[in-house]
């Protein structure tokens, strides 16, 4: 498939997911960015906010499955990766899959769950796969994870490892509606004798495969994977920060610039693509210091100071 083509398809996507979900044109640019990009999102944001709509539109409009698991503290791993059933009739045991088994999975609050049921979903949103008393079994292509957490209330909560939250291509969230969303929200409800806005599908499965597929062609400059390097290198050099970015977190921001080129019809990066998703990329895969994290120190405007310092790459068009 052609760039031109898959951005031209990718954006019927987000204006029929736009339809229906009330939020930033950007945040859904970023999320169906990490979607062909072959990775996965952590939503850090209140509850009421249209996580839950958000992915099952993104599900309809690309023509995937969507399951839903909501995380609770006696959450088990074989929850929701499935597990071995005895049947009787025929004497053997067979597999029954769990909820993990769609192409669109929406783990919701998963600080919830106990650390044993986290690691089952990062160990299938890292392989791809799960294992079950000994045999794996393979989920379906495309897979795809939205992880939220919530923010606000932390009490019975487990909060994800710095390793953990590194394995998630991007964290960001949807925030508030503005006064003209918030205002349609309303009269949505209020007139319940008109047809709401659904979503309808798009996509296909074959077809989001294809232009992930995509994605693996777009060309990247020498001088411009050089930037991409030294920009994860000098988190580590930053005095607010413990721990900077991981040579995955390098990696993970080539793919998502490579993306967000495809989204926007280019069979190469320039310097913005880079730009437009270094923040989402980087900043859950900073540790601050102490002292930063007792003066409040943002993240994000960490990622933003480095990004400043850097003379970015003249690439010809």
């Amino acid at each position: 498939m052609q760039h031109a083509e898959a951005a031209s398809r990718l954006r019927d996507v987000l204006d029929e997911v736009s339809g229906a979900v009330i939020t930033r044109e950007e945040f859904l640019e970023l999320v169906i960015t990490s979607l062909v990009a072959d990775g996965h999102v952590l939503l850090e944001d209140v509850p009421g906010t249209g996580k839950t709509l958000t992915a099952r539109s993104f599900a309809t409009a690309l023509g995937l499955e969507f399951s839903r698991i909501q995380f609770t503290p006696d959450l088990l791993p074989a929850d929701i990766t499935g597990s071995n059933i005895y049947n009787e009739s025929t004497g053997e045991f067979s597999f029954s899959p769990g909820p993990l088994f769609a192409n669109v999975v929406l783990a919701d609050e998963i600080n919830r769950a106990p650390p044993k049921t986290q690691a089952a979903l990062l160990e299938a949103m890292g392989e791809g796969q799960v294992s079950v008393d000994g045999t794996t079994h393979d989920l379906p292509e495309p897979f795809f994870v939205i992880a939220t957490q919530n923010p606000v209330e932390q009490e019975g909560t487990f909060g994800l490892p710095e390793a953990q939250r590194d394995r998630f291509m991007v964290k960001t969230d949807m925030g508030y509606p503005d006064f003209a969303g918030e205002r349609e929200l309303i009269d949505r409800r209020a007139e319940r004798d008109t047809q709401i806005p659904t979503v309808g599908r798009v996509l296909d499965p074959e077809t989001v495969r294809e232009i992930q597929a995509t994605v693996e062609t777009v060309d990247m400059e020498e001088r411009l994977r050089d930037y991409v390097v030294e920009l994860g290198r000098r988190t580590r050099e930053d005095d607010r920060v413990d721990v900077g970015v991981s040579p995955r977190g390098i990696q993970k921001l080539f793919e998502a610039s490579r993306g967000a080129a495809v989204v926007q019809g280019r069979d190469y990066v320039v310097p913005d693509d880079v730009k437009r998703v270094a923040g989402p990329a980087l900043q859950h895969r900073l540790v601050l210091t102490a002292e930063a994290n007792v003066r409040g120190v943002d993240r994000e405007a960490v990622i933003a100071d480095v990004l400043d310092s850097l003379e970015v790459p003249a690439v010809a068009d």
